[in-house]
């Protein structure tokens, strides 16, 4: 038993979604109960208690679209680079890398992603995949990262073309693979998608051998119309938008997940709905890769599915809520824009998706649910309560100040100490990895 107290408690829970001072009580990978911290000590004296010393509790957070494997890109420099749009970015940069990563490169890159992760409270990620390199076995390494440092993970490796067919079939077996060996995780940790790069790098054949491959009780993770570029080659090519390409083959559906989605139409949001699909809007990326800005408001009045992910860029899911925050007011040129839709994103959409996938209850301080708890460095100016929770958590907390991370009921971090995790050891190995690998990119 561990009990988490002594701090402000934001639960999420609408039947009591603040506490003053309260605390958490955990048993096992769920939490027991939660309410006042003396109540909780006199009826659990014995358990372990870790405190929180005014400080905020919550439940931790979800990435609903991370790339683990663009961890060694930090600091990089690649002889040539210079892109002038978004397909010179992804052949210059991400493909280029992609194509260089051994699997001790991916596991070590999903070793120091979810360490970072577990820094800025975040429990749970859908990790999208690729090692053009060294395919089959690289979801296995990214589950066995994800094992050894307590990160909740779906992972899914992403089917392309561009690097020719016997890859292609390489990483649609991949995908196969481990989705079936994840159908039978019974910790409710690890999930399994079939992943696809973007439409315009996959063709009808591979599209139908996913189908054929593809294990009863998943979906797809597919990246839809994040450039212009890809809207135009599926008119030019297959003469329909993109999303009905993809309805028609069978992708869309309530566990599929499609991210950015920049360039969709009414229509186009209308299948997005009526097929329950999910979406996940990453801002960060959209503007550093100049793609655009996603039509994401207008997505979330529709009543369509959509979480929040940092593509990553960052692992801070409160970086991701205050970009995308200040984006869409800037787009719309609407001051009063993303006050509810972003949170909404990130403290609701993303745990519905995160709940199609995986079996706990998640993003809720409330007995029963996953104890997945985040005690946060913020002790507000100004007075804080149940309605403005979201402010503070907007202009007065950063991932860093993350202390404490309870991953199902297992503290990975404690004051800011990562247990169970040599991170020196690792970084330093990530360091030598990372150096090896921009020297095979740039010597070719």
């Amino acid at each position: 038993m561990l009990i988490i107290g002594n701090g402000r408690v934001v639960t999420r829970d609408s039947a009591n979604p603040y506490i003053e001072s309260g605390a958490v009580a955990i048993e096992g990978t769920q939490i027991k109960k939660v309410g006042d911290l003396e109540t909780l000590k006199k009826e659990f004296p014995d358990a372990e208690f870790i405190d929180a010393k005014g400080k905020i509790i919550m439940p931790a957070f979800v990435n609903a679209h991370e790339h683990i494997y663009s961890a060694f890109a930090r600091g990089m420099s690649v002889n040539g680079y210079d892109p002038k749009g978004f397909l010179d970015i992804l052949d210059g940069m991400w493909w280029t890398i992609d194509r260089n990563l051994t699997l001790n490169d991916t596991y070590l890159s999903a070793m120091a992603t979810y360490i970072d992760c577990i820094k800025n409270g975040v429990t749970t990620i859908f990790d999208h995949h690729a090692s053009f390199g060294s395919i089959e076995g690289s979801l296995f390494e990214i589950e066995r990262a994800a094992k050894e440092t307590g990160v909740r993970s779906c992972l899914c490796y992403e089917i392309s073309d561009r690097d020719g067919m016997d890859k292609a079939r390489a990483s649609v077996k991949e995908n196969a693979d481990f989705i079936r060996h994840a159908l039978k995780d019974d910790t409710g940790m690890i999930a399994g998608m079939m992943g696809m790069h973007a439409q315009f790098t996959i063709s009808d054949e591979t599209m139908e051998l996913a189908a054929a491959n593809k294990p009863d009780g998943v979906g797809y993770h597919i990246h839809v119309a994040e450039g212009i570029e890809d809207l135009h080659h599926c008119l030019k090519h297959y003469g329909k938008r993109i999303v009905d390409r993809l309805m028609d083959h069978g992708i869309l559906g309530e566990k599929t997940l499609l991210g950015h989605c920049i360039y969709v139409n009414e229509h186009e949001m209308d299948l997005i709905k009526d097929t329950n699909t999910m979406v996940v809007h990453n801002p960060e990326s959209n503007m550093g890769n100049a793609c655009g800005c996603p039509p994401t408001m207008h997505i979330v009045h529709k009543g369509i599915l959509t979480g929040l992910g940092t593509d990553g860029y960052t692992h801070d899911m409160t970086e991701s809520y205050k970009v995308a925050n200040v984006l869409h007011k800037h787009h719309l040129c609407d001051a009063n824009a993303a006050w509810s839709e972003v949170p909404q994103m990130l403290f609701e959409g993303n745990v519905q998706i995160a709940e199609r996938y995986f079996p706990q209850k998640l993003g809720v301080l409330k007995e029963g649910a996953a104890a997945d708890v985040i005690v946060v460095d913020y002790i507000p100016p100004t007075p804080l309560h149940a309605g403005n929770v979201n402010s503070h958590v907007l202009f007065g907390m950063t991932g860093r100040d993350v202390v404490t991370t309870v991953a199902n009921g297992k503290v990975l971090m404690k004051d800011r100490e990562l247990l169970n995790i040599d991170a020196e050891k690792v970084l330093a190995d990530c360091r030598q990895a990372a150096g090896a690998l921009a020297d095979r990119i740039n010597s070719r």
